[in-house]
């Protein structure tokens, strides 16, 4: 009996606990709004169109007016380098958002705050009729304490009207991308209303170290409580932090801790906590594994929060010229995403947030071919992106977007600090990429090494700045791109890329082999098509120069598909490079680039292009060391019957030796085998080896593809190839070979 007691005793205050408690009640806002446009900052009389939030403009119902001048499909290309923003085709309006809320009357004596994620360009929030604010930020949330306006019991008008990207003001952080012709202004992300307690956990940052063995949380707390008025009035407020480490999956509480903080009134008060932990699970690509921290702040009315950041215990470092996983070297393979420039699509539609779509582009395809990163390029995603990298397993390069120089020195530090404490607690975020292809004093020297210390867990990427201009230079991006026809003289009779020889050196790759620090190959390619296989408007030159003006569609896929193949191969069998993201997955149809698939987008139909990457960026690979034969020009033809030496270059990114077999064969171009051969391998951990390799070519006249077939010991077959010219022939046809792994 007396044990009952005392257990009875124990478990009291947590049902008193219990009964009183509340935490944090959120309304999520997305769904259809109300929706409408003006030319100015008035209001509109009535609304008369409809809008999902998350979404922009675009998506309206119905269109907006100049809907056809966003979105037009061309009928030929126009060759053109890039845009100024400024040469606008609209009219320049302003977009209002408009929606009914009821909250509930039980939610009053709760302190609420509204947050809209992601909003562009300038965003101005009212609720009843009361101007809560206004916010210059596109790509970190905008938040206003909203419970002065708010009617309990009752319908509320939220009202939220976002500008023209020509008015954003010169202080924001918002850089230009000359290759956007249309910025499209709307609420991007989610929309939320929530209440808590008179002190509420404004964000939560969680650093892992799995060197360490611990956790580092970090979190902005904000007192919402009235500063003080009269002298002797409280101006700070005691509260309770207790962060507790769980496993998603399971809910197993890992770890945990608490501390008494004092809290800053009308103010926000940071606080770092460090938590042992010990027997995790480490997260990698290939293993995503995923812990909650969950957070409760207590005060004396009792919880006056709670609030929940997915992490992963991964640790992304760099030692020499090489990024290293959990302590373990890592080789990137992948290739980027410019979302920015996707939104201008005429086939973008609602495809952003559609869960099903974004599956497939971040998590189905890049399994098959054997990507484990990407760069979110010139300009950051919805946070459900980053979501889905941390669940299925992905690392981000992400980069905001500052390609252009624009933005005050001031405000750069206050979004970019947000967008830290944002988005820092994702596993998938490697990288921070502060810059693009640019060099700017104070970020690369002043801010990021103030930033270091807000997340000393990530490295920094600052565009074209490298040590010389910057100490603190943690990785360089060079983009050796070899399509640039007209910096290299078509005229001349100069093989100016010997595409396939994967000895080819020139500065650029010097300077990669020279360079002291982490080199990431993150662009290269500059052979880009519309969906419908024409070239982009950056590379009709490249297309006329190796298949004439009037090349067919699937001509310039295939030559597309066999050129970022054999680049790639090149790039990756460099040894000095630490990764390799082709350009680009996914871009705007009908612009200055393109992507790797055709017809509508929704469909993801992949050109040979991605076929063709399943085996380029296989982990262990051997590849054919031979300058193409068919579309390379000044190519002699090889004697018939004559013996071909070469070498093969094999080589493996994973952390133990792969042993193989591979299989040469010459196919004719009716696909009928020429010759054969088979040879064993065995391709060491993170570097090239070259294997010597003779031929007798076929006798008979013509065209012919060699190919090379490995197959690692428990593994799917992975092939190089390359085209041949055998004797003089009127004409040379060529076997296509399907690539696709079965």
């Amino acid at each position: 009996m007396k044990n009952y007691l005392l257990l009875l005793l124990l478990c009291l205050p947590f049902f008193v606990f219990s009964a009183s408690r509340e935490g944090r009640t959120t309304i999520n806002l997305n769904g259809i709004w109300q929706f409408d446009q003006t030319v100015n900052a008035f209001p509109p009389a009535k609304f008369t169109r409809t809008i999902p939030v998350p979404g922009l403009v675009h998506l309206a119902e119905p269109k907006i007016e100049d809907y056809d001048k966003f979105f037009k499909r061309p009928d030929k290309v126009e060759i053109k380098d890039q845009h100024n923003l400024y040469n606008i085709d609209y009219t320049p309006r302003y977009s209002w958002c408009r929606k009914m809320v009821f909250i509930p009357k039980e939610l009053e004596g709760n302190e609420g705050m509204i947050t809209v994620k992601k909003s562009q360009y300038v965003t101005q929030i009212y609720i009843n009729g009361t101007d809560m604010g206004t916010s210059m930020a596109c790509y970190t949330p905008v938040e206003f304490p909203v419970t002065n306006a708010l009617k309990y019991g009752a319908e509320n008008e939220i009202l939220i009207k976002v500008g023209d990207r020509v008015w954003l003001p010169a202080a924001a952080a918002g850089g230009t991308d000359k290759e956007k012709e249309h910025y499209l202004p709307g609420i991007w992300d989610d929309v939320l209303l929530s209440f808590t307690g008179k002190v509420r956990i404004n964000r939560l940052l969680v650093l892992p170290s799995v060197a360490g063995k611990k956790v580092t949380v970090k979190a902005q707390l904000r007192n919402l409580i009235p500063a003080q008025i009269f002298v002797g009035d409280a101006m700070k407020d005691s509260a309770t932090l207790d962060i507790s480490l769980a496993e998603k999956l399971t809910g197993k509480v890992v770890a945990g801790k608490s501390i008494r903080i004092s809290t800053k009134r009308d103010n926000l008060t940071e606080v770092v906590m460090e938590i042992p932990v010990s027997g995790f699970s480490a997260w990698t690509p290939e293993h995503p594994f995923l812990y909650l921290a969950n957070a409760t702040l207590r005060n004396s009315d009792g919880v006056a929060d709670t609030y929940s950041k997915q992490f992963g215990m991964r640790d992304f470092t760099r030692k020499g010229k090489f990024f290293y996983l959990n302590g373990e070297k890592y080789i990137l393979r992948g290739t980027n995403v410019t979302l920015q420039r996707f939104f201008e699509d005429p086939d973008c539609g609602n495809l952003v947030w559609d869960k099903a779509w974004v599956k497939r582009l971040l998590v189905d395809y890049p399994k098959q071919l054997n990507w484990n990163a990407m760069r979110v390029c010139v300009g950051i995603v919805p946070d459900f992106w980053y979501d889905m990298a941390d669940e299925y397993g992905l690392l981000f390069q992400n980069e905001w977007l500052y390609w252009q120089n624009h933005g005050w020195d001031d405000q750069i530090r206050t979004e970019y600090t947000d967008w830290l404490w944002t988005d820092g607690s994702h596993p998938s975020i490697a990288i921070w990429d502060a810059i693009n292809e640019n060099w700017d004093n104070y970020i690369g020297n002043i801010l990021i090494p103030e930033l270091k210390k807000l997340d000393p867990t990530r490295i920094w990427d600052s565009g074209y700045m490298k040590t010389e201009e910057m100490p603190l230079d943690e990785m360089d991006e060079p983009h050796p791109y070899q399509g640039r026809i007209r910096e290299k003289g078509a005229a001349s009779k100069d093989n100016f890329y010997p595409l396939g020889n994967l000895d080819f050196k020139p500065a650029r790759i010097q300077e990669i082999q020279d360079a002291s620090t982490v080199q990431l190959v993150n662009e290269y390619g500059w052979i880009w098509l519309w969906r419908n296989g024409k070239p982009s408007k950056l590379t009709v030159e490249v297309y006329d120069y190796y298949l004439g003006k009037n090349s067919t569609p699937e001509q310039s896929r295939q030559l597309q598909a066999y050129w970022m193949e054999l680049e790639t191969e090149w790039l990756r069998s460099e040894p000095t490079i630490a990764g390799v993201l082709a350009f680009c997955y996914l871009a705007n149809n009908f612009g200055y680039t393109g992507d790797w698939f055709e017809g509508n987008i929704k469909d993801l139909k992949p050109t040979p292009t991605l076929d063709w990457f399943r085996h380029a960026f296989a982990p262990a690979a051997t590849y054919i060391n031979l300058t193409d034969e068919r579309y390379t020009k000044y190519i002699n033809p090889h004697q018939p019957g004559s013996t071909l030496l070469f070498n093969l270059a094999g080589i493996n990114n994973l952390p133990k030796p792969v042993m193989g077999t591979v299989k040469l064969k010459v196919y004719d171009a009716s696909g009928k085998i020429s010759g054969e051969q088979v040879l064993p391998v065995k391709l060491p951990s993170y570097l090239r080896t070259d294997i010597p390799v003779a031929i007798t070519l076929p006798t008979q006249p013509g065209g012919y593809l060699l190919v090379a077939e490995f197959t690692p010991e428990h593994g799917t077959p992975v092939l190089s190839r390359r085209f041949l010219k055998v004797g003089e022939a009127k004409k040379y046809s060529y076997f296509n070979l399907n690539p696709i792994l079965k």
